[in-house]
């Protein structure tokens, strides 16, 4: 069964082409800038790859258009026709607390996207465009969506609940939302099926670190507690986000400072995390060349901030579910930087969690085994694959 992929962003479209028997990717890419003066556009399978070329995309349905006409292409394609995509899996953001699980698409999940566009204002309107540029290209084959929120959709009153008025809860759904579940889901049960037990027996703490980061407590297979929160801006320090502050900050900024919402907005978002505290980038191959090669006291700085507050998290975690089994590092900085794993697993005795330091440094895909000779809890690195976890679930929906 072929699935097509999508993640629509505001600017852009990802997209891969999963073989999902075989679990290998046929042809993957991005079309970016749409909608600005040029575009840009890369399509990449086993026999050809064409890098950031120069286009112009004008909307999401001609971002589509164009994937469509490239992985149909008689020399380049890896498709005869569009008749061999047998479902569409997309990613999206914010459902609320509609939705717990995947779902196959129609006009109820759209209305329902519509509803928590004030939830996710970014993410919420390009998903939508996505899917009905993607209804409009293929009338006739299924839609999935696997919502970033549905995982965390178990967790418990007093983890998602804010010690607001509840009358904000009641009527305007302001909670714990929490995001990258589906990565997080992928993950946990990567490590279960990895250890050769059964989820159920196991309390995971998955550590998705990247650009954007967060942690989830998962118990039995179920996320009971994650650290972003209403919006991707709490939990973790990130690259540009600030994560968790005192909420009064804010107030003093606009109060004291002079700055309005906008202003605010875009420092906590855009002008803050790694970014903001390096004062150099937002990048951590920068920030770990800076700390290793230059010994630079204020990237150092940074640094040790960013891995007390995910130390803090696995902390507040392990005394959430009494225990801890097993720390997953995943994503782009958690796969890709020994330093980061190295700090954040010192020092924690009173865990029993013990690294293998030989096994950290090593540059090897897959999944890597950090566990210390003495460690009582399993440090495990699982790269993660939202794409594949998309088209899984996506072929799980239609064949029910």
């Amino acid at each position: 069964m072929k699935i097509l992929v999508i993640n629509c962003g505001s600017s852009s479209v990802k997209y891969q082409l999963i073989n999902v028997e075989t679990e290998v990717v046929l042809a993957e890419g991005v079309a970016e800038k749409i909608g600005e003066s040029f575009s840009l556009f890369t399509y990449k399978s086993k026999k050809f790859t064409k890098k950031k070329a120069e286009t112009n995309l004008q909307n999401h349905e001609e971002a589509i258009e164009k994937i469509i006409e490239h992985i149909t292409n008689k020399k380049n394609g890896v498709i005869a026709n569009i008749n061999e995509i047998q479902a569409v899996g997309h990613r999206l953001v914010h459902a609320g607390e509609h939705y717990s699980g995947s779902v196959k698409i129609d006009d109820d999940v759209l209305r329902v996207m519509e509803e928590c566009i004030s939830l996710a204002p970014l993410h919420n309107p390009a998903n939508i465009k996505g899917v009905k540029a993607m209804q409009k290209i293929l009338p006739d084959v299924d839609q999935c969506g696997v919502f970033d929120t549905a995982f965390h959709q178990t967790m418990p009153a007093k983890a998602y609940l804010y010690a607001l008025p509840i009358e904000l809860y009641n009527k305007h759904k302001i909670r714990r939302y929490g995001f990258h579940g589906t990565s997080h889901k992928f993950v946990s049960q990567k490590a279960a099926e990895y250890l050769q037990k059964d989820p159920s027996e196991l309390k995971i703490i998955t550590c998705h670190i990247g650009n954007g980061a967060s942690i989830a407590a998962v118990k039995a297979g179920k996320s009971v507690d994650t650290s972003m929160g209403l919006t991707p801006l709490e939990g973790l320090v990130m690259g540009t986000r600030c994560g968790d502050l005192d909420p009064a900050i804010p107030i003093h900024m606009q109060k004291v400072l002079g700055m309005d919402v906008d202003e605010v907005n875009t420092i906590l978002n855009k002008k803050s995390g790694i970014l903001g505290l390096s004062a150099l980038s937002k990048d951590m191959r920068e920030i770990e060349d800076k700390v290793l090669q230059e010994k630079d006291p204020t990237a150092t700085r940074a640094l040790e901030v960013y891995v007390y507050r995910i130390k803090k998290y696995i902390g507040s975690y392990t005394a959430a579910m009494n225990g801890v089994d097993v720390v997953v590092f995943t994503g782009g900085v958690g796969e890709n930087m020994p330093i980061l794993r190295e700090m954040v697993c010192s020092d924690m005795d009173y865990l029993g969690m013990q690294l293998n330091k030989q096994a950290n440094d090593q540059v090897k895909s897959g999944i890597l085994d950090l566990t210390g000779k003495n460690s009582k809890v399993k440090i495990l690195k699982i790269p993660t694959n939202e794409e594949l976890m998309i088209a899984m679930e996506t072929k799980r929906i239609i064949e029910k």
